[in-house]
Protein backbone atom coordinates (compact mmCIF):
# COMPACT_ATOMS: atom_id res chain seq x y z
CA UNK A 1 0.00 0.00 0.00
CA UNK A 2 1.00 3.59 -0.64
CA UNK A 3 1.76 6.06 1.72
CA UNK A 4 2.47 9.87 1.50
CA UNK A 5 5.86 8.97 3.41
CA UNK A 6 7.32 6.79 0.60
CA UNK A 7 5.50 8.10 -2.24
CA UNK A 8 6.09 10.72 -5.27
CA UNK A 9 3.64 11.39 -7.44
CA UNK A 10 4.52 12.23 -10.91
CA UNK A 11 1.99 13.81 -12.87
CA UNK A 12 1.85 14.95 -16.77
CA UNK A 13 -1.26 16.72 -17.92
CA UNK A 14 -2.55 19.63 -16.10
CA UNK A 15 -5.54 20.49 -18.27
CA UNK A 16 -9.38 21.27 -17.19
CA UNK A 17 -9.65 18.55 -14.99
CA UNK A 18 -5.42 17.60 -14.36
CA UNK A 19 -4.59 20.64 -12.88
CA UNK A 20 -7.58 20.19 -9.94
CA UNK A 21 -6.71 16.37 -10.00
CA UNK A 22 -2.89 17.46 -9.46
CA UNK A 23 -3.91 20.49 -6.61
CA UNK A 24 -5.93 18.04 -5.01
CA UNK A 25 -3.20 15.55 -3.81
CA UNK A 26 -1.20 17.91 -3.17
CA UNK A 27 -3.26 19.43 -0.73
CA UNK A 28 -3.47 15.75 0.59
CA UNK A 29 -0.06 16.04 1.36
CA UNK A 30 1.50 13.92 -0.85
CA UNK A 31 5.19 15.06 -2.85
CA UNK A 32 4.33 15.86 -6.29
CA UNK A 33 6.36 15.89 -9.57
CA UNK A 34 4.75 17.88 -12.72
CA UNK A 35 5.19 18.03 -16.16
CA UNK A 36 3.35 19.48 -19.38
CA UNK A 37 3.82 20.62 -22.76
CA UNK A 38 3.17 24.42 -22.39
CA UNK A 39 4.89 25.33 -18.41
CA UNK A 40 2.99 28.23 -17.84
CA UNK A 41 -0.11 25.61 -17.11
CA UNK A 42 1.85 24.15 -14.53
CA UNK A 43 2.97 27.60 -12.85
CA UNK A 44 -0.16 27.15 -10.03
CA UNK A 45 0.68 24.02 -9.26
CA UNK A 46 4.48 24.52 -8.73
CA UNK A 47 3.20 27.78 -6.30
CA UNK A 48 1.49 25.41 -4.64
CA UNK A 49 4.79 23.35 -3.97
CA UNK A 50 5.00 21.17 -7.21
CA UNK A 51 8.16 20.28 -8.79
CA UNK A 52 8.79 20.99 -12.51
CA UNK A 53 10.49 18.54 -14.33
CA UNK A 54 11.44 19.65 -17.86
CA UNK A 55 11.04 15.97 -19.64
CA UNK A 56 8.81 13.09 -19.40
CA UNK A 57 11.84 10.61 -18.91
CA UNK A 58 13.24 13.53 -15.90
CA UNK A 59 9.65 12.94 -14.05
CA UNK A 60 9.32 8.82 -14.23
CA UNK A 61 12.83 8.31 -12.76
CA UNK A 62 11.91 10.28 -10.06
CA UNK A 63 8.20 9.39 -9.36
CA UNK A 64 7.41 5.76 -7.93
CA UNK A 65 3.64 6.19 -8.94
CA UNK A 66 2.92 8.46 -12.35
CA UNK A 67 -0.73 9.22 -13.12
CA UNK A 68 -0.98 11.08 -16.71
CA UNK A 69 -4.30 13.27 -18.17
CA UNK A 70 -3.58 13.82 -21.23
CA UNK A 71 -5.88 14.62 -24.68
CA UNK A 72 -6.02 11.86 -27.29
CA UNK A 73 -4.48 8.25 -27.63
CA UNK A 74 -2.11 9.76 -29.98
CA UNK A 75 -0.18 11.66 -26.57
CA UNK A 76 -0.67 8.60 -25.09
CA UNK A 77 1.18 7.29 -27.38
CA UNK A 78 3.66 9.83 -27.24
CA UNK A 79 4.45 9.94 -23.67
CA UNK A 80 4.68 6.17 -22.60
CA UNK A 81 6.64 4.57 -25.52
CA UNK A 82 10.09 5.24 -26.78
CA UNK A 83 13.46 5.69 -25.69
CA UNK A 84 12.48 9.07 -23.34
CA UNK A 85 8.88 7.65 -22.53
CA UNK A 86 7.84 6.67 -19.17
CA UNK A 87 7.53 2.96 -19.72
CA UNK A 88 11.80 3.25 -20.84
CA UNK A 89 12.24 5.57 -17.55
CA UNK A 90 9.76 4.53 -14.74
CA UNK A 91 12.03 2.42 -12.35
CA UNK A 92 11.10 -1.53 -11.76
CA UNK A 93 7.66 -1.65 -9.06
CA UNK A 94 6.53 1.95 -10.26
CA UNK A 95 2.88 2.36 -10.72
CA UNK A 96 2.09 4.20 -13.83
CA UNK A 97 -1.66 5.15 -14.21
CA UNK A 98 -3.39 6.20 -17.38
CA UNK A 99 -6.69 8.37 -16.46
CA UNK A 100 -6.52 9.51 -20.02
CA UNK A 101 -9.91 8.32 -21.78
CA UNK A 102 -7.68 6.79 -24.20
CA UNK A 103 -8.60 3.46 -26.25
CA UNK A 104 -8.80 -0.08 -24.37
CA UNK A 105 -6.63 -1.81 -26.58
CA UNK A 106 -3.82 1.07 -25.97
CA UNK A 107 -4.30 0.44 -22.03
CA UNK A 108 -3.74 -3.38 -23.04
CA UNK A 109 -0.72 -2.78 -24.51
CA UNK A 110 0.57 -0.30 -21.62
CA UNK A 111 -0.27 -3.01 -19.60
CA UNK A 112 1.95 -6.00 -21.25
CA UNK A 113 4.92 -3.78 -21.93
CA UNK A 114 4.70 -2.67 -18.16
CA UNK A 115 4.57 -6.24 -17.03
CA UNK A 116 7.84 -6.80 -19.02
CA UNK A 117 9.16 -3.98 -17.29
CA UNK A 118 8.44 -4.88 -13.53
CA UNK A 119 5.69 -1.90 -14.05
CA UNK A 120 1.93 -2.08 -12.48
CA UNK A 121 -0.02 -0.39 -14.92
CA UNK A 122 -3.48 0.45 -14.52
CA UNK A 123 -6.14 2.31 -17.04
CA UNK A 124 -8.03 4.78 -14.58
CA UNK A 125 -10.50 7.30 -16.60
CA UNK A 126 -12.84 9.09 -14.98
CA UNK A 127 -16.48 10.94 -15.03
CA UNK A 128 -17.47 14.21 -13.58
CA UNK A 129 -16.10 17.37 -15.60
CA UNK A 130 -14.62 20.22 -14.02
CA UNK A 131 -16.55 20.06 -11.12
CA UNK A 132 -15.89 17.02 -9.82
CA UNK A 133 -12.10 17.09 -10.41
CA UNK A 134 -11.84 20.44 -8.55
CA UNK A 135 -14.62 19.23 -5.72
CA UNK A 136 -12.75 15.46 -5.58
CA UNK A 137 -16.08 13.54 -6.35
CA UNK A 138 -14.65 11.90 -9.96
CA UNK A 139 -16.01 8.45 -10.76
CA UNK A 140 -13.13 6.59 -11.65
CA UNK A 141 -13.62 3.16 -13.44
CA UNK A 142 -10.07 0.78 -12.94
CA UNK A 143 -8.92 -1.65 -15.00
CA UNK A 144 -5.43 -3.59 -14.78
CA UNK A 145 -4.74 -5.83 -11.29
CA UNK A 146 -6.70 -6.41 -8.46
CA UNK A 147 -3.26 -5.95 -6.13
CA UNK A 148 -1.95 -3.06 -7.87
CA UNK A 149 -5.47 -1.56 -7.65
CA UNK A 150 -5.23 -2.06 -3.44
CA UNK A 151 -1.97 -0.90 -3.34
CA UNK A 152 -2.82 2.65 -4.88
CA UNK A 153 -6.28 3.14 -3.87
CA UNK A 154 -5.49 5.75 -1.28
CA UNK A 155 -4.30 7.80 -4.01
CA UNK A 156 -7.73 7.16 -6.35
CA UNK A 157 -9.80 8.03 -2.99
CA UNK A 158 -8.34 11.31 -2.63
CA UNK A 159 -9.39 12.64 -6.42
CA UNK A 160 -12.57 10.58 -6.66
CA UNK A 161 -15.65 9.00 -4.36
CA UNK A 162 -16.84 6.82 -6.57
CA UNK A 163 -13.96 4.42 -7.61
CA UNK A 164 -14.48 1.27 -8.71
CA UNK A 165 -11.95 -2.11 -10.03
CA UNK A 166 -13.72 -3.16 -13.11
CA UNK A 167 -11.41 -5.93 -13.99
CA UNK A 168 -8.81 -6.85 -16.47
CA UNK A 169 -6.11 -4.29 -18.46
CA UNK A 170 -8.72 -2.24 -20.59
CA UNK A 171 -11.61 -2.72 -18.63
CA UNK A 172 -11.60 1.11 -17.26
CA UNK A 173 -11.61 2.92 -20.73
CA UNK A 174 -14.24 -0.05 -21.76
CA UNK A 175 -16.34 1.30 -18.67
CA UNK A 176 -15.92 4.73 -19.68
CA UNK A 177 -17.31 4.22 -22.95
CA UNK A 178 -20.40 2.89 -21.43
CA UNK A 179 -20.24 6.29 -19.05
CA UNK A 180 -19.98 8.27 -22.76
CA UNK A 181 -22.83 6.53 -24.40
CA UNK A 182 -24.93 7.54 -21.68
CA UNK A 183 -23.76 10.73 -22.23
CA UNK A 184 -24.26 11.28 -25.57
CA UNK A 185 -28.08 10.33 -24.91
CA UNK A 186 -28.48 11.97 -21.99
CA UNK A 187 -27.23 15.75 -24.13
CA UNK A 188 -29.08 15.40 -26.60
CA UNK A 189 -32.33 14.65 -24.45
CA UNK A 190 -31.30 17.86 -21.97
CA UNK A 191 -30.59 20.17 -25.03
CA UNK A 192 -34.21 19.20 -26.30
CA UNK A 193 -36.26 19.29 -23.30
CA UNK A 194 -34.36 23.39 -22.80
CA UNK A 195 -35.63 23.94 -25.87
CA UNK A 196 -39.10 22.75 -25.80
CA UNK A 197 -39.60 24.44 -22.80
CA UNK A 198 -38.38 27.82 -24.38
CA UNK A 199 -41.01 26.98 -27.12
CA UNK A 200 -43.91 26.28 -25.23
CA UNK A 201 -43.84 30.03 -23.13
CA UNK A 202 -42.03 28.11 -20.14
CA UNK A 203 -39.56 29.72 -17.59
CA UNK A 204 -36.52 27.33 -17.73
CA UNK A 205 -35.16 27.59 -14.85
CA UNK A 206 -38.49 26.51 -13.05
CA UNK A 207 -38.83 23.71 -15.67
CA UNK A 208 -35.58 22.31 -14.36
CA UNK A 209 -36.82 22.74 -10.34
CA UNK A 210 -39.28 20.51 -11.53
CA UNK A 211 -37.28 17.71 -13.45
CA UNK A 212 -34.19 17.81 -12.23
CA UNK A 213 -35.18 15.42 -9.37
CA UNK A 214 -37.62 13.29 -10.94
CA UNK A 215 -37.29 10.40 -13.18
CA UNK A 216 -35.41 12.53 -16.03
CA UNK A 217 -32.87 13.76 -13.32
CA UNK A 218 -29.11 13.31 -14.57
CA UNK A 219 -25.63 14.61 -13.88
CA UNK A 220 -25.79 17.07 -16.92
CA UNK A 221 -29.25 18.15 -15.96
CA UNK A 222 -28.20 19.83 -12.90
CA UNK A 223 -24.86 20.65 -13.43
CA UNK A 224 -24.78 21.57 -17.68
CA UNK A 225 -28.51 22.91 -18.05
CA UNK A 226 -27.80 25.97 -15.39
CA UNK A 227 -24.82 26.47 -17.57
CA UNK A 228 -26.83 26.40 -21.35
CA UNK A 229 -29.57 28.72 -19.75
CA UNK A 230 -27.06 31.21 -18.38
CA UNK A 231 -25.10 31.35 -22.06
CA UNK A 232 -22.11 29.90 -20.38
CA UNK A 233 -20.12 27.44 -22.18
CA UNK A 234 -16.99 27.59 -21.01
CA UNK A 235 -15.61 23.78 -21.24
CA UNK A 236 -15.59 21.35 -18.32
CA UNK A 237 -15.02 19.12 -20.63
CA UNK A 238 -14.36 20.09 -24.45
CA UNK A 239 -16.43 19.45 -27.56
CA UNK A 240 -13.67 17.87 -29.35
CA UNK A 241 -12.45 15.81 -25.99
CA UNK A 242 -16.36 14.20 -26.14
CA UNK A 243 -15.71 13.58 -30.34
CA UNK A 244 -12.90 11.78 -29.95
CA UNK A 245 -14.07 9.52 -26.77
CA UNK A 246 -17.83 9.02 -29.15
CA UNK A 247 -15.29 7.91 -31.79
CA UNK A 248 -13.49 5.55 -29.49
CA UNK A 249 -16.97 4.32 -28.70
CA UNK A 250 -18.10 3.69 -31.81
CA UNK A 251 -15.26 2.65 -33.04
CA UNK A 252 -15.37 -0.60 -30.21
CA UNK A 253 -18.93 -1.56 -30.66
CA UNK A 254 -18.59 -1.85 -34.25
CA UNK A 255 -15.44 -4.16 -33.34
CA UNK A 256 -17.90 -6.36 -31.13
CA UNK A 257 -20.79 -5.75 -33.36
CA UNK A 258 -23.46 -4.12 -31.95
CA UNK A 259 -25.74 -1.38 -32.47
CA UNK A 260 -25.38 2.27 -31.36
CA UNK A 261 -27.35 4.33 -33.11
CA UNK A 262 -27.95 6.85 -30.08
CA UNK A 263 -24.01 7.26 -30.39
CA UNK A 264 -23.69 7.71 -34.06
CA UNK A 265 -26.21 10.44 -34.44
CA UNK A 266 -25.03 12.00 -31.38
CA UNK A 267 -21.33 12.15 -32.57
CA UNK A 268 -22.95 13.46 -36.08
CA UNK A 269 -24.15 16.30 -34.49
CA UNK A 270 -21.23 17.48 -32.19
CA UNK A 271 -19.09 16.95 -35.46
CA UNK A 272 -21.71 19.50 -36.75
CA UNK A 273 -21.08 21.70 -33.52
CA UNK A 274 -17.06 21.17 -33.83
CA UNK A 275 -17.24 22.80 -37.51
CA UNK A 276 -19.46 25.72 -36.27
CA UNK A 277 -16.15 26.71 -34.71
CA UNK A 278 -17.32 25.13 -31.01
CA UNK A 279 -14.62 22.64 -30.55
CA UNK A 280 -12.97 24.61 -27.52
CA UNK A 281 -16.62 25.13 -26.06
CA UNK A 282 -17.69 22.89 -23.56
CA UNK A 283 -20.04 19.61 -24.34
CA UNK A 284 -23.26 21.96 -23.31
CA UNK A 285 -22.26 24.14 -26.19
CA UNK A 286 -24.77 21.76 -28.16
CA UNK A 287 -27.48 23.52 -27.36
CA UNK A 288 -26.71 26.00 -30.22
CA UNK A 289 -27.14 23.69 -32.57
CA UNK A 290 -31.14 23.70 -31.73
CA UNK A 291 -31.34 27.80 -31.20
CA UNK A 292 -33.27 29.36 -34.59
Amino acid sequence: MVTKENTTIGFIGTGVMGKSMAKNLLDAGYKLNTFTRTKEKADALVALGATWKDTVAELAVSSNVIITMVGYPSDVEDIYFGENGILANAQAESFVIDMTTSKPALAEKIYQEGLSRKLFALDAPVSGGDIGARDGKLAIMVGGSQVAFDSISPIFNVMGQNVVFQGPAGSGQHTKMSNQIVVAANMLGVCEALIYAENAGLDSERVLQSISTGAAGSWALTNLAPRMIEGDFRPGFYVKHFIKDMTIALESAKEMGIMTPGLELTLDLYKQLAEKGEENSGTHALVKLYEV
